[in-house]
């Protein structure tokens, strides 16, 4: 199988296990045991950031992006459209420039974290413009709490993963 194509279908793979892992994480009530609206595992980001830290940023943004419209198309709205690319992609962001500012030397569970956060982040810019308030920043510290937990879970399933396929460099 030629290198495009092997790509190509690791990126399929991976947009179908980001849908699977956010219908299973929908159906997990969350919020019984986290009483804050909006809050979620963020079980999709484990194959983003294996995507990420294996075939680079080009291929984890087009699979974010996509996972973002689909899940949009299949489950939401367009206002969950906007909320999740907007925290989906500055969560990219980040975390792709954590890995090349740190030349690698960060591990998973700083930079899952730092894109958990700033997954919220994006939303809560979103959500300031929707509401046309800057209000919606003060639920921030709640948030960046819950995506510090959030993120150093997903961020031990993924070195797990990196582990278990060879491509962790710890």
């Amino acid at each position: 199988m030629r290198n495009g194509v092997k790509k190509l279908t690791v990126c399929g793979l991976m947009t179908a296990l980001c849908l699977i892992l956010g219908y299973i994480e929908h159906l997990l009530p969350l919020t019984l045991l986290i009483p804050l609206p909006g809050i979620k595992l963020g079980l999709s980001s484990i194959a983003l950031l294996v995507l990420l830290l294996t075939y680079g940023p080009a291929y984890a943004y087009g699979v974010t992006a996509l996972k973002c419209t689909l899940s949009a198309l299949l489950f939401g709205s367009v206002t969950s459209l906007a909320f999740s690319l907007t925290g989906g992609l500055l969560a990219m962001t980040a975390m792709w420039l954590l890995t090349v500012a740190f030349g690698g030397k960060l591990s998973v569970f700083g930079v899952s974290v730092a894109g958990a956060v700033l997954h919220n982040v994006g939303q809560l810019a979103a959500a300031s413009v929707f509401m046309s308030s800057a209000a919606v920043f003060s639920y921030l510290p709640l948030l960046a709490l819950a995506g510090t937990v959030t993120g150093l879970a997903t961020a031990a399933v993924t070195s797990r993963v990196l582990h278990l396929t060879g491509y962790d460099k710890e």
